[in-house]
């Protein structure tokens, strides 16, 4: 502060530093900087390619997954109607439970379930044509969350905390891996949610910008609004690519000249990378995004052009596949309108309708291509549903226990992995918190949930905070 006008001069806190008690500050600070530049490398082995932070980079142990498919259901599918089956739900429906929830109706399922595949897993005539994958894919039926309000349970889901603004699990996985194509976004997340957590969900938190997620739109919306395959101003229609690579060049310049000023900044870094990878993008991504090129058969297969209205989540999936193939690390699909309050029967038919096709030709797509052994492909939203009745035909929010599935990757398929009590209330064997969840598919694709840090704000986080623990039982 300037007493004598008495004003208030804003300043960074480097310059302040570089400003009080003669620079003392700086001094400590810039000791501290080289302390730490000097210090052993907190990921990789040693051969990544420091110029280029989307480089790919060294894993901590064998990688059994290279890439992840997440199908994210916004809005808590109910387990007990998809792929839990508790028989003796039906034997007490209608009974009155006690304790804490005392007057509340156990509502047994209105689906039949039935027995697939070699491995006999228990799933749902919701799903009917998934099911056909059941010996590929791992029940995880023991999942418990810490809260049941659905943006918090979404942004636990994605970034480990419900608490902070923190980097989302496609930004660690992109930070601690890299991507092969550089031509695309390492960390694409397809048709995501405004609410129930928005783009905290795709975010980098304090990892630099490079890391966050691609947002990436529907194509069918995309038209609507004047858009270019699903990413708005994707192309510049006023300027020639030289013309918009002396634009990019011009900014660049400025951006390294604030770099060298500042010695230091993750967020700038980040930037620079940040345009770079727009720029060529231009080259890459409206291609790939562009289905036309698919054989009928392939379009067929996913349900594009069936005419039922549910295009949007059939193209996700082939999308998917697609952005798989060339080489992005992580790639989410989302799906929202679980939250079934009433209308359970009607709402769960018509939610699992539109995703049931889709995800079974993922799953087959990919393996004709030889590609599911490699993909980890994960299934789920941020919580469950109650056992009991809500409104007669509803069912509320259930933390307390629900169900998860992942196929390919190097899991193992056919198995179930963990259960709930015999209504499916709360998790009571194979118990699968958030945190042990994403550090068990960190090893799948090679890392160490304890290893993968990054300094921020005087200390190492990682994604799993100081929790987490690798459930190997699902690891085949």
């Amino acid at each position: 502060m300037d007493m004598c006008n008495n004003r208030i001069l804003t300043s960074t806190r480097r310059e302040a530093l570089r400003a009080i008690s003669c620079g003392f500050g700086l001094l400590a600070f810039a000791g501290m900087s080289a302390q730490a530049a000097g210090a052993p490398r907190l990921f990789g082995a040693g051969d990544e390619d420091d110029s280029n932070p989307l480089a790919p980079k060294a894993p901590h142990h064998p990688v059994k997954a290279k890439r992840v498919i997440f199908l994210c259901m916004s809005g808590g599918p109910s387990h007990v109607d998809t792929f839990d089956y508790k028989p003796q739900l039906i034997t007490d429906n209608g009974k009155s439970l006690g304790g804490v929830r005392a007057g509340a109706q156990l509502l047994a399922s209105p689906f039949k379930f039935n027995q697939h595949g070699k491995s006999g897993l228990w799933i749902s005539e919701l799903m009917p044509e998934t099911a056909k994958h059941a010996d590929s894919m791992c029940l995880l039926r023991g999942m418990n969350t810490a809260v049941p309000a659905h943006a918090q349970a979404s942004v636990l889901m994605h970034t480990g905390s419900f608490q902070f603004v923190r980097p989302s699990f496609g930004a660690w996985t992109l930070y601690g891996l890299g991507t092969v194509n550089q031509n695309l976004p390492g960390f694409i997340t397809l048709n995501p949610p405004s609410g129930n957590g928005g783009a905290q969900n795709y975010g980098s938190g304090f990892l630099p910008a490079v890391y966050q997620g691609t947002r990436v739109g529907m194509e069918r919306t995309a038209r609507r609004n004047g858009g270019d395959g699903g990413m708005p101003n994707l192309r510049n229609s006023s300027l020639t690519t030289a013309a918009q690579r002396e634009q990019i060049d011009l900014v660049q310049r400025l951006n390294k000249e604030r770099l060298k000023r500042d010695k230091s900044d993750d967020q700038i870094e980040g930037v620079i990378e940040s345009y770079e990878l727009a720029f060529r993008m231009q080259a890459e991504m409206p291609d790939l995004m562009d289905i036309s090129d698919e054989k009928p058969k392939t379009l067929e297969m996913y349900g594009i052009g069936a005419g039922n209205g549910n295009d949007d989540f059939a193209r996700q999936c082939l999308l998917a596949r697609r952005f798989a193939e060339k080489g992005v690390r992580f790639i989410e699909v989302n799906h929202g309108g679980w939250d079934t309050h009433r209308n359970l029967k009607a709402d769960l038919q018509k939610q699992a309708g539109q995703i049931d096709r889709p995800i079974a030709a993922l799953l087959a797509d990919l393996k004709q291509r030889k590609m599911l052994d490699d993909t980890l492909v994960v299934w789920g939203g941020e919580f469950g549903r109650t056992p009991y009745a809500q409104n007669a035909d509803g069912r509320d929010h259930n933390s307390k226990g629900f169900t998860m599935w992942a196929a390919g990757g190097g899991v193992k398929g056919g198995t179930s992995y963990g259960a709930t009590d015999e209504h499916g209330i709360e998790a009571v064997d194979g118990k699968m918190d958030i945190h042990d969840w994403h550090a068990t598919l960190l090893a799948l694709m090679g890392m160490d949930h304890e290893r993968l840090t990054y300094r921020w704000a005087g200390r190492d986080f990682r994604l799993t905070d100081v929790k987490g623990n690798v459930h190997s039982g699902i690891i085949a």
